[in-house]
C-alpha cells in the first residue's frame, strides 16, 4: 500500500473508531450529552486539578476563548468549579466537581468495556496485530504531540 493510502486508511481507522465508541456511549449516557471537547477538557481537569484556562487552552490547543466558553458550559451544568488563583488574582485555577469525576470514571468504564467485548469479537490474528501495533501507536501520538509543541 502507497504511503499516502496507508496514512488515509489509518487516519479513517482512527477516527471511525472513536467516532463509532463515542456514538456507541452517547446513547446511554446521562444528561447533559457532552460534546467532544467538554469531555476533553474534563478529562485534562480531572488528571490536573487546579490548572489555569491558559494551560488548558495550551494544552488542549484551543484558543483561551474557546476554553473559557468550555469552562462557563461545564461550570453552568455542575461539572467544574473555578476558584481565583491566589499567585495571579486575574488568573483562575479549574477543578471538577464529585460529579464530574464520576461521570468519568463511568465513561471510562463503559468505554473499556465496550473495546473489550469488540476486541474479544477478532479472531486471534487480529488481535495479535491490534496489541502488537499500540506501541507504535503510542509513538505515533507522541510525535504529533511533540510537533505541535514545537522545540
Amino acid at each position: 500500500m502507497p504511503s499516502e493510502d496507508f496514512a488515509d486508511a489509518l487516519s479513517d481507522a482512527l477516527a471511525g473508531i472513536q467516532r463509532l465508541i463515542r456514538r456507541r456511549l452517547r446513547g446511554s449516557m446521562a444528561e447533559p450529552r457532552l460534546r467532544g471537547a467538554q469531555v476533553e477538557l474534563l478529562r485534562l481537569v480531572v488528571a490536573r486539578p487546579g490548572i489555569r484556562v491558559s494551560a488548558a487552552a495550551k494544552e488542549l490547543y484551543l484558543a483561551g476563548n474557546s476554553v473559557s466558553t468550555l469552562v462557563n458550559q461545564l461550570s453552568q451544568a455542575g461539572y467544574l468549579t473555578r476558584e481565583t488563583d491566589p499567585e495571579d488574582r486575574r488568573s483562575a485555577l479549574l477543578r471538577p466537581t464529585a460529579a464530574a469525576e464520576s461521570r468519568l470514571r463511568d465513561w471510562q468504564a463503559r468505554r473499556s468495556a465496550l473495546v473489550r467485548e469488540q476486541v474479544a469479537r477478532l479472531d486471534e490474528a487480529d488481535r495479535a496485530a491490534i496489541a502488537a501495533a499500540v506501541p507504535a501507536l503510542r509513538r505515533l501520538a507522541q510525535s504529533l504531540h511533540e510537533e505541535v509543541e514545537g522545540p
